[in-house]
């Protein structure tokens, strides 16, 4: 075991500090303290292999992987709790701690990501992602949705076959009237197409049973103020619904797409919409894609 001094002076690095007080709540990877912590790799490896020439954390080693534990003292962390308030990026980490670890136990989507990539490549009659989207829509009680940044309406006009009703925000004129036009032409009565912002939604107040925004979000100029606004239409109870790129750096979607942002990741995500006021906030990458530039797919749900 270290001096004294020795581990205080280790300790009193506010990303060691961070370490330390991760690895009090769970044995974790370096990879797993690479995307909690947003630093290089090499970085956390010299802190933790100053930290475990100390004694003051262990290393356990499954398979290619090593998993760190903290070995301090009682009496140090007790000391080093106290001191996290100094270090506003702790206060932070317990819910990138919480993501991790839900990433790390969720082998079940993993299973079906593997399946879901096998889909599709074996021809097999009468099987296709438009049959099974068709199937569990018909599951979906009727009730009244907003596609947020609809687009020209491809999803709209699929939940209008079975929502009491569906209203299709764009701020493209060109694609709300073509939408409106494709609607009218197909007979779809209960599509409604609206020009409007996602950050001013013009629908009233309490209205909406869900909100769905898919893709969307990355174009609005204030996230925040977008999901507050699906906050605000939502009825007590409403659901919300996103489905956007996770963070990445494929910079040509700027120009390729007009992308005001390169994804966000699923803790951004989760506190735009705990900020919005949304409760049981749930998050999961749903797809990755098998060629560059490998953007992934971020799933988030809330409650009103």
């Amino acid at each position: 075991m270290a001096s004294i001094l020795k581990s205080l002076r280790l300790a009193g690095d506010p990303n060691r500090l961070r370490l330390m007080l991760l690895l009090e709540r769970e044995e974790l990877s370096v990879a797993e303290l690479q995307e909690i912590l947003g630093k290089g790799q090499s970085q956390i490896s010299t802190h933790l292999a100053q930290l475990k020439q100390a004694g003051l954390v262990d290393d356990r080693r499954t398979g290619k992987n090593a998993f760190y534990r903290l070995m301090a003292p009682r009496e140090l962390m007790e000391l080093l709790r106290r001191a996290r308030p100094e270090v506003p990026e702790a206060e932070q980490d317990h819910d990138a701690l919480r993501l991790a670890l839900r990433r790390r136990q969720d082998k079940v989507r993993r299973y079906f990501d593997e399946l879901a990539g096998k889909f599709g490549r074996q021809y097999m009659p009468g099987r296709s992602w438009k049959g099974i989207a068709e199937a569990l829509l018909k599951l979906m009680p009727p009730l009244v949705i907003a596609d947020l940044g609809a687009g020209e309406g491809t999803i709209s006009q699929l939940m209008a076959q079975r929502a009491k009703k569906v209203i299709a925000i764009d701020n493209s004129e060109k694609m709300v009237e073509f939408g409106s036009e494709l609607a009218k032409k197909h007979g779809i009565r209960n599509l409604e197409y609206r020009l409007g912002e996602l950050e001013d939604v013009p629908i009233r107040s309490a209205t909406v049973d869900v909100a769905f925004l898919s893709q969307a979000l990355h174009h609005a100029r204030h996230p925040e103020r977008a999901l507050a606004e699906a906050w605000r239409i939502l009825k007590p109870g409403g659901q919300i619904a996103i489905l956007d790129l996770n963070r990445h750096h494929f910079e040509e979607a700027r120009e390729i797409y007009a992308d005001l942002w390169l994804g966000f990741t699923e803790l951004e995500i989760e506190r735009y919409l705990k900020g919005a006021g949304f409760r049981n906030v749930e998050t999961a990458i749903v797809h990755r894609e098998q060629e560059p530039p490998y953007l992934e797919t971020v799933l988030a749900t809330g409650e009103r």
